[in-house]
């Protein structure tokens, strides 16, 4: 499965789904955490107030919290440990957009999002999507099957190499919205920057002498990382994580696993793995996580230590010296 030529930014993703805004009381306690997560907010300029940032999911909090430091109090819409795709999210949680400083999202991957988004009207929004050139998704898992995630891949934090764009742009907005704190801003944003780089670096050389070149996951969130390195992701199921794969589509992964002689199936950790460890059990192949990286669960964990552990993943995988 081979993703297609990007295609700009400005092209949406279909909101196939429309999230109905849920009153649980499972989100009661998501939405006193984000109540309590920042101080005063910090739009009108007052020097040393904290700016109150809402992120959609982890990657986009990861960077908010890494470039904004000490002047910024950032929450995120979706819990720890949750799969990010379908998220719900409660009225005071839309209340929550409507007061924060500023609402980081990536528009046509959660649904939810998007249209508290509309409804709450934060006072300042940054998507992500116009930030980064998102790229054609894979197709569903039978062939001219549309993806209820339309049709752009929203996983392109997977390509260290696309993220410093991202990192800049909420530099920008940071320092649009607090110019005192311009210099710690620009700073922290070289030093995420450069992080990123070296990663992209790291991958770039170890990938390169990978003898296997397939590799075979749950659902097709590797994309871009496929495309950076030169590698072609074979996914059970599309965007969707929880679609289930009909039995024509691992009948063709079990193929593509015998034909190129594929020895390990991917899983993740947000996801049940029974599918993706059932097909390595049924061909006599090993079955290992590989992390998508849309939320953190371990303690300590973050997206660097993550990436790292799917890079050695990969390269046992993938036979790389």
């Amino acid at each position: 499965m081979i993703f297609a030529s990007p295609s700009p930014a400005s092209a949406r993703a279909p909101r196939a789904f429309r999230h109905r805004l849920a009153a649980t009381a499972g989100a009661t306690g998501l939405a006193l955490t984000l109540a309590a997560c920042g101080s005063t907010t910090g739009a009108s300029g007052d020097s040393g107030a904290e700016l109150d940032v809402l992120a959609s999911f982890y990657p986009l909090q990861m960077v908010v919290e890494q470039v904004g430091g000490e002047h910024v109090s950032v929450g995120s819409l979706t819990p720890p440990g949750a799969e990010p795709h379908d998220v719900e999210l409660s009225p005071a949680q839309v209340a929550q957009l409507g007061s924060a400083d500023l609402v980081v999202y990536l528009s046509g991957f959660q649904a939810a999002v998007d249209d508290a988004v509309d409804e709450a009207a934060p006072a300042a929004t940054l998507d992500a999507a116009d930030v980064v050139t998102l790229q054609e998704a894979a197709a569903g898992e039978d062939e001219g099957e549309e993806d209820p995630h339309g049709t752009l891949d929203p996983h392109f934090w997977l390509d260290p190499s696309l993220m410093p764009g991202l990192v800049q742009a909420v530099a920008d907005e940071l320092t649009r919205l607090d110019p005192s704190a311009e210099d710690d801003f620009r700073t922290n944003a070289a030093a995420l920057t450069q992080r990123f780089e070296d990663l992209d670096a790291q991958y770039e050389t170890t990938l390169a002498t990978c003898t296997q070149r397939t590799f075979v996951t749950a659902h097709a969130a590797f994309g871009y990382l496929a495309a950076r390195y030169d590698l072609e992701q074979v996914a059970i199921s599309g965007i969707d994580p929880e679609a289930e794969p009909s039995p024509a589509r691992l009948a063709q992964v079990e193929q593509v696993i015998s034909d190129a002689g594929v020895t390990t199936v991917f899983f993740e950790t947000l996801v049940s793995p029974k599918v993706a460890q059932t097909l390595a059990d049924d061909l006599g192949i090993q079955a290992a996580v590989l992390d998508p990286i849309e939320g953190v669960t371990e303690e300590g964990a973050d997206y660097f230590t993550i990436a790292q552990a799917n890079l050695e993943a990969l390269s046992v995988a993938s036979s790389c010296s």
